[in-house]
């Protein structure tokens, strides 16, 4: 069964970091890219940060450039994002999605989903 599996969200003051991990099963996650999507209460999900299969191109949306940083462990199948000087506008639940096509930051190209892990920030 192939399936992706976030994990690492939870409650953290602003300012603070949070290291996600999602961790793929039943397929090879490199031969994909893997883009972090952030779909805040009420509003769409919005791509947050891409990787290429081989860890030497990565995409940063607006809001997480020079804060987040993605990365990629293939041996392991898994993929991290880790998120510094978060922000109350960070809260929501970020997806983990695989993609066959190439560099991804839009949902309707994604191959695979995962269910997606909470994220809250709030003092």
């Amino acid at each position: 069964q192939l399936q992706l599996v976030e994990s690492g969200g939870g409650l953290v003051q602003p300012g603070g970091s949070l290291r996600l991990s999602c961790a793929a099963s039943g397929f090879s996650l490199a031969r994909y890219t893997v883009t972090w999507f952030h779909q805040a209460p009420g509003k769409e999900r919005k791509g947050v940060s891409c990787i290429s299969r081989s860890d030497d191109i990565k995409y940063y949306g607006d809001s997480a450039n020079g804060r987040f940083t993605i990365s990629r462990d293939n041996a392991k199948n898994m993929v991290y994002l880790q998120m510094n000087n978060l922000r109350p506008e960070d809260t929501g639940v970020y997806f983990c999605a695989a993609s066959w096509v190439g560099m991804v930051m839009t949902p309707n190209l994604v191959d695979y989903w995962g269910k997606g892990i909470l994220v809250t920030v709030s003092s």
